[in-house]
């Protein structure tokens, strides 16, 4: 027993800057709790952190990102993080607007080779405001899920699942479109995917979660700075924060770090990516996307280094109201379905940030604006009953438990 604790003692990485022989207990502590919860298998791998604006305070990798090779899942294990992407794409968009490359308030059109309308309400003008917070009347079609997911190229598919769900199919590699394609087939009005694209809602006007818009808020930003998003990204976000082992696709990062992704304990899902990747599709570790949190913590207190005073302060800013939901979730202080700034959502209780879930993924990455402190947890198994549920909030639970201890 002793030799397993050493072991696990070595595996720890700890940053907090207390000298005190009790604080220094606390990673010790916490990572045996959730080594406890983790005992019953109900996820084979994930990651967790623990920040401020400063830097991070604790993070650690549990299980495994392979199971068959046994390979563990470490913090430096690199996956994709469902919507928590999006958070992204709001930092790209307030960059590309302090360039003078694009403006929130303009229509998409100005932006786009094709016309974007609610046929609703075709003399309505669609803005990127809209689109970044979820008002924009453009909806997530049955397409969105048959034709967006597609298969990594080369790859062996004699062990995994390619039936994740009925609606989320994965397409063959040689079916891919590019984002222009598929935005155009999906929202245009002669696109051969246009069917329920729009909302019976006038637009600006109602809450509606897209991952379409967006998909098309990252393809404006594309058009506006004649730049890839990754390049774009990559040059103003992931650089300047040493975030050196993220990107969007699987050519951007060190495939052999990439953790399998599972749709339960005992089955493995195979590799794949997303046309529409910048609404959920992006790769990162707890360690790099820990960097970004504590700079969105920065950017939050006028401190931050990516965004200017102004830009960040747009960014959090909650855009809507009452009148613009239809219904809010105040039973989940973590949703981030109460309001939103440019791409990241506020819980009822202030908590910012955003959640993600794909095949696979289950992610959260949430900061408490009173403490300045946040939370981070990153999973590569699905799970879908109320015992892998309260598992999931119990690990969740703990890192605030601990978090109030690093404060100290």
């Amino acid at each position: 027993m002793k030799k397993a604790i050493l072991i696990l003692v070595s595996s720890i990485t700890i940053f907090s800057g207390s000298s005190s022989g009790q604080a220094k207990n606390y990673p010790i502590e916490l990572s045996h709790e959730i080594m406890e919860i983790d005992k019953q298998r109900i996820f084979n791998g994930f990651s967790v952190s623990i920040v401020n604006e400063k830097g991070t305070l604790y993070q650690k990798g549990f299980g495994f990102s392979e199971v068959l090779r046994k390979k563990k899942y470490t913090e430096n294990t690199i996956q994709n993080i469902a919507s928590v992407s999006k958070t992204f794409v709001g930092i790209a968009l307030l960059k590309a607007q302090e360039l003078g490359q694009l403006n929130l308030d303009e229509p998409v059109d100005k932006y786009l080779p094709f016309k974007v309308f609610n046929p609703g309400f075709p003399n309505e003008k669609i803005t990127l405001r809209q689109l970044a917070t979820h008002t924009s009347s453009i909806t997530d079609n049955e397409f969105y899920l048959s034709k967006n997911y597609y298969l990594k190229a080369n790859q062996d598919l004699g062990n995994v699942t390619l039936n994740f769900d009925e609606e989320q199919i994965f397409n063959p590699s040689d079916s891919i479109l590019s984002l222009e394609s598929f935005l155009k087939n999906i929202l245009s009005a002669n696109g051969k995917w246009h069917q329920n694209s729009f909302s019976k809602h006038k637009p600006g006007t109602i809450y509606e979660y897209s991952n379409i818009g967006t998909a098309l808020a990252a393809y404006i930003i594309e058009q506006a700075t004649n730049e890839s998003f990754s390049n774009f990204t990559k040059k103003h976000i992931l650089q300047p924060l040493k975030m050196n082992h993220s990107g969007w696709k699987f050519e951007d990062i060190r495939f052999s770090n990439f953790s399998r992704l599972y749709s339960n304990p005992k089955t493995p899902l195979p590799y794949y990516e997303m046309i529409t990747f910048p609404d959920g599709g992006f790769i990162t570790s707890v360690n790099d996307l820990s960097k970004f949190l504590s700079e969105l913590i920065r950017g939050y207190n006028g401190r931050g280094t990516i965004l200017s005073k102004k830009s960040y302060k747009e960014y959090f800013l909650p855009q809507l109201s009452a009148s613009n939901f239809t219904e809010r979730n105040e039973q989940n202080p973590y949703s981030e379905s109460y309001n939103t700034g440019i791409f990241i959502g506020f819980g009822y209780t202030g908590y910012i940030g955003h959640t993600g879930g794909d095949p696979g993924v289950v992610s959260m990455m949430f900061f408490d604006p009173k403490s300045n402190i946040g939370r981070i947890m990153i999973f590569n198994t699905n799970f879908s009953d109320k015992k892998g549920n309260d598992a999931f909030y119990s690990i969740w639970n703990l890192l605030e438990k601990y978090q109030r201890k690093f404060e100290k």
